[in-house]
């Protein structure tokens, strides 16, 4: 099968979803109102609250929901096979990604643009708000950890990638100077970035940094203390004004991610490669069913419960007209579909051109996933080969745009880390830690970073699996609130409520599943440690599954009076901007 068909039918069914089916949501499902001031007026500061053009918008939230977990995700989903792997990014895009997305993002605005653990307290009960927190903690963990591992095996595996790498951050901090400083467009000096990043590249090749001798002499591993190194990064650059590092190196992030999509995407048809996996792989015996948990490796890509809450936390709070959530909203997730549609031409196509047979790469599931991000990276770096690119150039470059996904995904999500750890001791009436900007990040560092360095006999397809797990059931609980918001306003839910069932399906099976493997490995780490993790994301997400149950069956107990809910006070309070 050659690559650039199936590229241009995914591509269009991505179009055609966004023509149609996100217009029906638009109207039918949370039926926009051009009319309505949104929070980024009625609150407007200058700070968070800012009425911003939907096109900036839009670049803000698809770089921020676009990190590393579109990549990794397919390239280990597609040890069972392209076929599944490519109709779940399908279908998940355009049918559960597009909607939760999208309706995290028109409820937030509705409510202030508050965010999807205070807005679940609100909507469904009082005391889901404190199970979101909680799962939400657990999420933030996850996908910490996880980013962390993935640069650590980038930045070992890579070395001539390092100098590019580290350059971009004083770039960065750079750039953020001369835009919010002297108020100058961000467009020409990130160009002038990122040219001087992959200005490095040459350089990297030529004088590659390897941490073996170091690392060798503190008696660990080099990507060990990669990782150990990317936290206290992390500490700190969670800590900076977002203008300062943040939001930088979005600008430049954003031009890599077009740069990158338009390599993959023009190699794919200069080259004309064919896909060499096979559509349904004959996995061998022992290996993790496909089913369910498909669903679960392949989370952000096809729907990340991760989205909602950039969806409801800064987006939000930037979007000018309320009808612009549909484009920022739906338009951004088939976005990341594309990126999970190129992680698996890469890992099915690209890759033979510079590793070889594919059947080698993915002899078992430990041995996919453990390669997964470097199967990408040789597989992008044979499509730019196809234009003529040097192998060894493209390989770096490819990791350069991985690990700086990644990297922003952290940066991210230690902040947020931070500001869902303060929110539950508030809650809980620890004030210190509340109130302690220094505590409260150390606290978001050291328990991922304790995750991330657990010594055993588990893959990084393990810790995946369980990122995965936690994420997609935030996906899950965040469509409950937008299902039972939507059912109150007496409009039809089923477009929620079919991806809302799947996934939670999806992910309790998954976590009894991996449950039942964690205990029988044998391997200390993952009985005492992984086995518990489980059973409290289980325990916490049967709880508010029956809260959401219990709020959907009022509301449409409600619906069956012929009264839909009055608008809240919320609600009513942007719809005249001078109040």
């Amino acid at each position: 099968m050659p690559a650039a068909v199936v590229m241009v039918v995914v591509l269009a069914i991505f179009a055609l979803g966004y023509r149609y089916y996100s217009a029906y949501l638009a109207k039918r499902v949370y039926a926009l109102d051009p009319a309505f001031v949104t929070p980024a007026h009625t609150y407007r500061d200058g700070i968070d609250f800012v009425p911003t053009n939907k096109h900036i918008v839009f670049s803000h939230h698809f770089i921020s929901v676009a990190g590393a977990a579109p990549i990794v995700g397919p390239a280990v989903a597609v040890f069972w096979g392209w076929g599944p792997a490519l109709l779940w990014v399908v279908a998940g895009t355009v049918f559960a990604a597009g909607v939760h997305d999208f309706g995290a993002l028109a409820v937030s605005v509705r409510h202030k643009a508050k965010s999807i653990g205070t807005l679940a307290g609100e909507v469904i009960s009082a005391r889901s708000r404190v199970l979101f927190l909680l799962i939400l903690f657990f999420l933030l963990t996850m996908v910490n950890a996880v980013f962390a591992v993935v640069i650590g095996i980038l930045l070992d595996g890579n070395p001539a990638a390092v100098l590019p790498v580290l350059v971009t951050i004083p770039l960065a901090i750079g750039l953020g100077q001369i835009v919010y400083r002297r108020r100058t467009a961000a467009l020409v000096p990130s160009i002038i970035c990122l040219v001087v990043v992959y200005a490095f590249i040459p350089l990297g090749v030529a004088v590659p940094v390897s941490l073996d001798p170091l690392a060798g002499a503190l008696g660990m591993s080099a990507q060990t203390l990669w990782v150990l190194l990317i936290f206290v990064y992390a500490f700190f650059a969670s800590r900076l004004p977002v203008w300062m590092l943040l939001q930088p190196r979005d600008y430049v992030n954003q031009l890599q991610m077009v740069l990158a999509l338009a390599v993959i995407f023009l190699g794919v048809v200069v080259g004309w490669d064919r896909i060499v996996a096979p559509v349904v792989n004959d996995v061998p015996a022992g290996s993790p069913p496909w089913f369910p948990l498909l669903f679960v490796t392949i989370a952000c890509g096809a729907v990340s419960g991760f989205h909602s809450l950039v969806s409801s936390g800064t987006t939000s709070k930037q979007l000018d007209k309320e009808t612009d959530a549909r484009y920022v909203g739906y338009l951004a997730s088939s976005g990341e579909g594309a990126l999970a549609l190129c992680s698996i031409l890469a890992c099915t196509a690209g890759v033979v051109a510079t590793a070889g047979e594919w059947d080698t790469l993915y002899v078992d599931f430990a041995t996919a996933s453990d390669g997964a991000v470097g199967n990408f990276v040789n597989g992008v770096a044979g499509f730019a080969g196809n234009l003529g690119v040097p192998l060894s150039v493209g390989a770096v470059f490819a990791a350069i745009v991985v690990i700086s996904f990644a990297a922003t995904s952290m940066d991210t999500g230690v902040r947020l880390q931070r500001y869902i750890i303060q929110e539950i001791a508030e809650i809980t009436g620890f004030r210190p830690l509340a109130r302690n900007l220094t505590a409260a990040t150390s606290v978001a560092v050291l328990i991922p970073l304790a995750l991330a360095l657990v010594p055993g006999n588990f893959a990084f397809g393990t810790l995946w699996q369980l990122f995965g797990t936690t994420n997609q059931l935030t996906a899950g609980l965040a469509l409950s609130v937008i299902a039972v918001w939507v059912t109150k306003k007496s409009r039809n839910p089923i477009a929620v409520l079919v991806p809302l069932v799947f996934l939670v399906i999806m992910t309790t099976w998954a976590l009894v599943i991996n449950l039942i493997g964690f205990v029988s490995s044998g391997d200390p780490m993952q009985m005492f440690l992984l086995a518990p993790l489980d059973v409290a994301i289980f325990v916490l997400a049967v709880w508010l599954i029956v809260e959401a149950a219990i709020a959907l069956r009022r509301a449409f107990a409600q619906r069956g009076t012929g009264a839909p809910e009055a608008a809240s006070a919320d609600e009513t309070a942007g719809t005249d901007e001078s109040q």
